[in-house]
């Protein structure tokens, strides 16, 4: 049976779920959402064999922050782990871990993990794997790895010189199908598999480092004047990144060739994961998500860590499997939406405190309410009052090589909220700047409107959803005597949402899959 033709489940029993994550992926960059190269093939055909989510999102560009997000369906000022190094003080109910583990679901992990949750928390561990290596079985790995390291999460300008056998993905897939093998029990089995890829250090190995040419890559939207005339947190990482790597720009090319390798070398990877899943049990419910995006050289920048840009904030999202309908869905979904999703796919309770929305009906190919899906919200920043353009705090990681931490204490310093409604998107900081953007007409956000007065009506309406959405995420926990209203599906917004901007200036309303 081909891997995209999954079959119905069997009568009495819960189906097997994969979840796999990418790191740093950023969405649009498959010839199916309209990139000119084909990257990501197999992913793609998974996508038209299930539900394309093309307009899903993040709620927050940082790593452990979305990944807790993922686990607890919350948002990071309700979970309350806004960055990285806080892991341990996630605060929920019960996560998506409790849940499976109480509807009889074995769990099995294997890659690169950034979570509140460890190997205790699971039937099987394969890993840690970071991104400059893991587990080594053999001296080949350990090479490997050394020599990751040693890119001091730079882009490499030559091919890597090692087989695909020794990189991250494929040793991640092997664990991964080594630890299913030697399930042979009737439970259901949750297997998340996180690969590290294709977070930097920037490399990969032949037939990926040829298969797209520095000249076939397609030219950016914004280069490094833009992060300039942006100004702020956008023009400080540039500087920083500017100092610590003199003349890095010049490269941005072919970080960019190897980026689209990297999702070619993760998309045979999962190809053979899936499809060895598959044959195992072949009503697999599969799940692909990315934890946040990767500026790809825009505004002449690498990696991530500045605002709450289109580049960070989306991520692909697949899902496919049993049930779920072959379509193109374009509501405003998010990482939070995974954990309600699966609760009510699996016929389990939603854990109080749970901020996410189930996609159920939507996966199944059900209308739903435009007030519930037409916006989306995100957040950023580690809080704390902001820190000037001139100011210099030590940055947390002591590299003693060229590398630089773009999660650093300015450009993560004080706060951000944006929603997004249609085509129209604000930004609002802790210190009162709002930005408005026209998505449509401007997708890198170069052009603020919140002065515009044409756009004053907008500019208001969003500022009400924006509102609406900062008190929807604020935590209910812990509970208390007093019992809290659980609409169906967790859709707060299914009949009286808030209303949304008019969109009457945009003549063509056809969709788009850059958007």
């Amino acid at each position: 049976m081909a891997p995209t033709e999954p079959t119905r489940p069997t009568a009495g029993r819960r189906p097997d779920v994969l979840l796999v994550m990418t790191d740093q992926h950023r969405a649009g960059l498959t010839a199916r959402s309209g990139y000119p190269l084909d990257t990501m093939p197999f992913t793609d055909s998974l996508a038209a064999g299930g539900t394309d989510l093309v307009r899903a999102y993040t709620p927050n560009p940082t790593c452990v922050p979305a990944r807790t997000s993922m686990l607890t369906g919350r948002f990071p000022s309700a979970h309350r782990v806004r960055q990285n190094s806080t892991a341990r003080h996630a605060c929920y109910d019960a996560d998506l871990l409790d849940v499976l583990r109480g509807a009889g679901y074995r769990l099995h992990f294997a890659g690169k993990p950034h979570i509140h949750r460890g190997p205790d928390d699971f039937d099987a561990w394969a890993g840690p794997y970071w991104h400059t290596g893991g587990p080594q079985h053999s001296e080949e790995h350990a090479a490997f790895d050394a020599w990751l390291d040693g890119l001091d999460h730079g882009p490499s300008e030559v091919a890597t010189p090692f087989p695909v056998q020794a990189q991250l993905p494929h040793r991640i897939v092997d664990q991964a199908l080594a630890d299913l093998a030697r399930h042979t029990g009737p439970e259901p089995v949750f297997t998340w598999v996180s690969f590290p890829e294709p977070h930097n250090p920037y490399q990969v190995p032949e037939p990926y480092f040829s298969l797209f040419a520095e000249e076939d890559v397609p030219d950016r939207l914004a280069g490094p004047e833009v992060a300039e005339r942006k100004g702020g947190d956008t023009a400080w990482l540039r500087r920083l990144v500017e100092e610590k790597r003199p003349g890095y720009d010049l490269l941005w090319r072919r970080y960019a060739a190897s980026y689209l390798g990297m999702l070619r070398l993760l998309d045979d990877e999962l190809r053979r994961l899936v499809t060895a899943v598959r044959e195992r049990r072949p009503d697999t419910l599969v799940l692909l998500v990315s934890d946040h995006g990767d500026y790809v050289g825009e505004y002449g920048l690498q990696r991530k860590g500045a605002g709450l840009p289109e580049l960070l904030v989306r991520i692909p999202m697949v899902v496919h499997g049993p049930g779920v309908a072959a379509q193109t869905r374009e509501e405003l979904v998010s990482l939070v939406d995974v954990l309600p999703t699966l609760c009510e796919l699996l016929g389990a309770d939603v854990p109080a405190g749970v901020q996410g929305r189930s996609l159920a009906p939507l996966l199944a190919g059900e209308a739903v309410p435009p007030g519930e899906f037409g916006s989306i919200y995100a957040e950023v920043g580690f809080g704390g009052a902001r820190y000037g353009p001139e100011e210099r705090p030590p940055l947390h990681f002591d590299y003693a090589g060229t590398s630089y931490d773009e999660l650093n204490s300015v450009t993560m310093s004080g706060g951000q909220r944006m929603v997004r409604a249609g085509d129209w998107k604000l930004v609002a900081d802790d210190e009162g700047r709002l930005e408005l953007y026209d998505l449509s007409e401007d997708p890198v956000e170069l052009v603020d409107l919140s002065e515009d007065p044409a756009r004053a009506g907008v500019l208001l309406a969003l500022t009400r959803l924006l509102a609406a959405w900062m008190i929807r995420v604020g935590d209910e926990l812990p509970t208390g005597a007093y019992t809290a209203k659980r609409p169906p599906h967790g859709w707060r917004w299914a009949e009286h949402g808030p209303p949304l901007p008019a969109a009457e200036h945009h003549t063509d309303r056809s969709p788009r899959r850059d958007r």
